[in-house]
């Protein structure tokens, strides 16, 4: 983060590393804006076998990376500009105030403040920080402050090492999210929320040109969906898989019954209740600290923005306009990827972009 520097590189390489499939778009550096050079989108997990959240083995994901790689036929050691994020409880951000301070004097006077605002262990903190802007009258700096742990880093990166990568930027999921939201929404005011909805998380945003930067996990995803199915329709794992990625929240109208998901079971919140209700949360809490109540639009994105229905039980549910992202408004398309724009790549094109 901290200052943005002159892009330099004249590709990059963005890496989602999802715990359900893993996401890796190639981009070319245009003089204004991008080119989509190629994308690949692999699952971790073999068809028929369910899918385990805290199975994070390097072995699961390494190689599948190697097999990305060979079928986009990029050359690891030749691309300098290779991001990757990470995400989860051991991450947090944060927009603070702070008094005006030359650079040198910043990063440890932000170490000292982000101890009071992130909680994450001191020596186990890795921080980084942006200006966002310095206000004239008072000459107080808005910075966002994201930290996250050496811990959950060292994990990441072996992951990526054992499959023969070095990436040179680490970020932070939620940040991946808005900057490919900036990058590409060409918004100028109003407060907008982003939903990266993934497998077994939720990464939200709520951000705007001139609005204050709020940022958290919400701990639901594809996979609670897929749950709910199993539960409540008796089906084993890949039945209820295929009957989510064939229906969504909708009903088989192949079948007697007439009841939605949500009607199925009323001893146990379905999935889009519990999101709802934590967007709810969310956006009460963002009133009350921002002062700024001006949402215009909810976006859905990752894999799970494709579910049927999610996205109209959302805007219903929140009466706030709402839109599944495609993240290619500001990417050149070659013909033959214009007809598979995937929401899904919204996380790895906000890295891909991302400024050294």
């Amino acid at each position: 983060m901290k200052k943005q520097k002159p892009l330099k590189f004249k590709e990059s390489v963005g890496i989602d590393l999802g715990s359900h499939s893993v996401k890796v778009v190639h981009l070319k550096r245009l003089h204004q804006g991008y080119k989509l050079l190629n994308y690949e989108i692999r699952p971790t997990v073999a068809q028929g076998i369910e899918y385990i959240p805290s199975d994070l083995r390097p072995e699961r994901y390494a190689p599948v990376l190697v097999e990305i790689f060979k079928t986009l036929r990029i050359n690891p050691k030749k691309i300098r500009h290779l991001v990757t994020s990470v995400g989860g409880d051991n991450t947090s951000i944060k927009q603070i105030k702070t008094i005006f301070l030359p650079d040198d004097e910043l990063e440890s006077a932000l170490f000292f403040e982000a101890k009071k605002h992130i909680p994450i262990s001191g020596s186990d903190m890795v921080l980084d920080y942006q200006v966002l802007s310095v206000e004239e009258k008072t000459n107080n700096m808005n910075i966002l402050l994201g930290a996250t742990s050496k811990e959950l880093i060292n994990e990441h990166t072996n992951i990526l090492q054992t499959a023969g990568l070095a990436p040179n930027l680490v970020d932070i999921d939620s940040l991946a999210v808005a900057n490919s939201f900036a990058l590409n929404a060409f918004v100028e005011e109003g407060v907008y929320v982003m939903l990266n909805l993934g497998a077994h998380r939720t990464n939200m945003v709520i951000w705007g040109p001139e609005a204050k930067f709020f940022a958290r996990d919400i701990p639901y995803g594809g996979y609670h969906f897929t749950r709910d199915i199993m539960r409540k329709r008796q089906m084993e794992w890949e039945e209820a898989e295929n009957y989510k990625l064939e229906w969504g929240l909708l009903d088989d109208p192949s079948k007697d019954e007439a009841r939605t998901l949500s009607m199925l079971d009323i001893t146990e919140k379905p999935t889009e209740d519990a999101i709802v209700e934590e967007l709810r949360r969310s956006l009460r809490f963002y009133v009350k600290e921002a002062g700024n109540s001006d949402f215009r639009k909810i976006y859905i994105m990752g894999g799970t923005a494709k579910l049927k229905g999610l996205q109209d039980y959302i805007q219903e549910k929140i009466s706030i306009s709402t839109e599944v992202f495609m993240p290619f408004i500001n990417v050149e398309m070659p013909e033959k990827f214009v007809d598979k724009k995937d929401p899904q790549l919204a996380l790895a094109i906000g890295l891909a972009m991302r400024a050294e």
